[in-house]
C-alpha cells in the first residue's frame, strides 16, 4: 500500500492538467486536481473558446453588408454587447461542467483552491490549509498575462483576461502588441463598431509568421478602418476628462475609451513553491523540463504554458498524453513539437504549419516557392474587396513540403488538413497529382504547378 495520500495530484485545471488527471485516474491511480479559479483553464474560461465567441460575433456586420450582393435585403440591425457576454458566459460554464463531469466520471478528486509545493512530495491547499502527499505531482498552471508593470498607468489599463468582461462595450480602444492576441482583439473591437487602434514596437505585425501573411493581414485590416502604428510603444497612460490618455513615442497623444495590454504572457509560477520542491525554473519563471516533460525533481513533471515550450492547448493535451505513456505505461514518449498547425483567428483568418520562407532560405540550400493570390467566389457578388493568399514552401532537392501558409475565410480549417499533410512528409509531387475540388479556395493548394521564384542559397532567383 502506497504510503502517499495520492498517486498523482496535479496543481493545475486547465487542458492539459486535466487530461493527465482524467487518464491517470481512469487507469485506476488515485489522482486529486487541484484549481483555484475555474476548471478548463486559459483556453476555455479566457482565452480560444470565448475569443473565437466573440469572432463569430464581430462578423456578422460584414455577413449583413455581403448579402446585399446576393439578392437579400437585410433591415436595421443592431448589437447588444450584454447579450453576447450572457450567452458566451452560459457556453463557458457548459464546457467547465463538461471538463468536471470527466474528471468525477473518471474517479478523479476535484479540489477547488490553489495548491502550493512544500516539498518534492507535499502540496499545501493553500482553501484550509491541509497538506496532502503525492508519489507524483505534475505542474500545469499554465501563464498569464503579462501585466507591464513598468508602464505608468499600468493599472488603468485591461489585458485579455478583462476583455472579455466588460460592463460596456468602448467607443474606441487602443491595444498595444504585435502578436495573435492583439491582432485578434484589435478585429473583434473593431467588428463590434468600436474605434480601433493598434500600436506595435516591431516593424511589421504577427513578427513569427510568414512575411506574406503579416503584410497581408495587415494591409486587410487597415481597409477596414483600423488604425495600425508600428514602430511605437505607449509611454503613459493616465486619466482624462473623457477616458484615457494615451502618450505615445512617435505619434503623439491618443484617447480611448478602453486601453488593453497585449504584450506577452508569462509563465504561471509566482508562489508556486517551486524552489522549496528544488524545482529549477529559467529567467522567465518558466519550469524547466527534460524532453519527457520531467523537471529537475525526477517525480515532478510540468506540462504545457508553465514551461514556456509551444504555447498552444493541443501541445499542452499531448503533452499530457505523453506523460500518461511515460508515467503510466512504461513507454517512455517524447512530446512532438515539430510541424504544428496553428490558427490566428482574425479578419481574414491565417491557417499556417511548417517553415516560413524566411526560415526555410536559411535551412535549405535551394527552395521553391508557390504563391497565389486571389478574389475568392463568394465576393465576386458581394463585392467586398478582400484577396486570398495561398503559399507552399518546398524543399527543392527532395520536394518535400515543407512549409503552407494560408491568409482568407476558413484558413484554420484548412491548416489542420495541411498539418497531417506536412507530417506525413508528403511531397509537391503529391499536392499535384491530387484532383482537386471544385469550385473552392482550397484547390489552389493543388493547382500551382509551376513555383512563383526561388531562393539558392538565401537568395532571390
Amino acid at each position: 500500500m502506497s504510503s502517499y495520500d495520492y498517486d498523482l495530484f496535479v496543481i493545475g485545471g486547465g487542458s492539459g492538467g486535466v487530461r493527465g488527471a482524467r487518464v491517470a485516474a481512469s487507469l485506476g491511480k488515485k489522482v486529486a486536481i487541484a484549481e483555484e479559479y475555474r476548471y478548463g483553464g486559459t483556453c476555455v474560461i479566457r482565452g480560444c473558446v470565448p475569443k473565437k465567441l466573440f469572432v463569430y460575433a464581430s462578423q456578422y456586420h460584414e455577413h449583413f453588408e455581403d448579402a446585399a450582393g446576393f439578392g437579400w435585403t437585410v433591415g436595421e440591425s443592431s448589437f447588444d454587447w450584454k447579450k453576447l457576454i450572457a450567452a458566451k458566459d452560459v457556453e463557458i460554464a457548459r464546457l467547465e461542467g463538461l471538463y468536471k463531469k470527466g474528471l468525477s466520471n473518471a474517479n478523479a478528486e476535484i479540489l477547488e483552491t490553489r495548491a502550493e509545493l512544500i516539498d518534492r512530495h507535499t502540496v499545501r491547499l493553500v482553501k484550509t490549509g491541509q497538506m496532502v502527499t503525492a508519489k507524483t505531482i505534475v505542474i500545469a498552471t499554465g501563464g498569464r498575462p503579462n501585466e507591464h508593470r513598468a508602464l505608468p498607468g499600468y493599472e488603468l489599463c485591461i489585458s485579455s483576461n478583462e476583455a472579455f468582461h466588460l460592463d460596456e462595450l468602448p467607443k474606441s480602444i487602443v491595444i498595444a502588441g504585435g502578436g495573435y492576441i492583439a491582432v485578434e482583439f484589435a478585429n473583434v473591437f473593431h467588428g463590434l463598431g468600436v474605434e480601433t487602434t493598434l500600436i506595435y514596437r516591431g516593424a511589421e505585425i504577427l513578427s513569427r509568421f510568414d512575411h506574406d501573411l503579416r503584410r497581408g493581414l495587415h494591409e486587410a485590416m487597415v481597409a477596414k478602418g483600423i488604425r495600425i502604428l508600428c514602430h511605437d510603444v505607449i509611454e503613459k497612460v493616465s486619466k482624462g476628462a473623457d477616458g484615457l490618455v494615451v502618450e505615445t513615442k512617435n505619434n503623439g497623444t491618443l484617447n480611448a475609451g478602453v486601453v488593453m495590454l497585449a504584450l506577452g504572457r508569462d509563465p504561471n509560477t509566482e508562489g508556486l513553491g517551486l524552489e522549496a520542491a528544488g524545482v529549477k525554473t529559467d529567467a522567465r519563471g518558466a519550469v524547466v523540463v527534460d524532453e519527457y516533460s520531467r523537471t529537475s525533481v525526477d517525480n515532478i513533471y510540468a506540462l504545457g504554458d508553465v514551461t514556456d515550450r509551444v504555447q498552444l492547448t493541443p501541445v499542452a493535451i499531448h503533452e499530457a498524453m505523453c506523460f500518461i505513456e511515460t508515467e503510466y505505461k512504461n513507454n517512455p514518449t517524447k512530446p512532438d513539437h515539430e510541424t504544428i498547425a496553428t490558427a490566428v483567428f482574425s479578419q481574414p483568418e491565417i491557417g499556417t504549419v511548417g517553415l516560413t520562407e524566411e526560415a526555410a532560405a536559411k535551412a535549405y540550400k535551394e527552395i521553391e516557392v508557390y504563391r497565389a493570390q486571389f478574389r475568392p467566389l463568394k465576393a465576386t457578388l458581394s463585392g467586398r474587396g478582400e484577396k486570398m493568399l495561398m503559399k507552399l514552401i518546398v524543399d527543392a532537392a527532395s520536394r518535400k513540403v515543407i512549409g503552407a501558409h494560408i491568409l482568407g475565410h476558413d484558413a484554420g480549417e484548412m491548416a489542420q488538413i495541411l498539418g497531417i499533410t506536412l507530417k506525413a512528409g508528403c511531397t509537391k509531387d503529391d499536392f499535384d497529382r491530387t484532383m482537386a475540388v471544385h469550385p473552392t479556395a482550397a484547390e489552389e493548394l493543388v493547382t500551382m504547378y509551376a513555383p512563383s521564384y526561388r531562393i539558392v542559397d538565401g537568395q532571390k532567383v
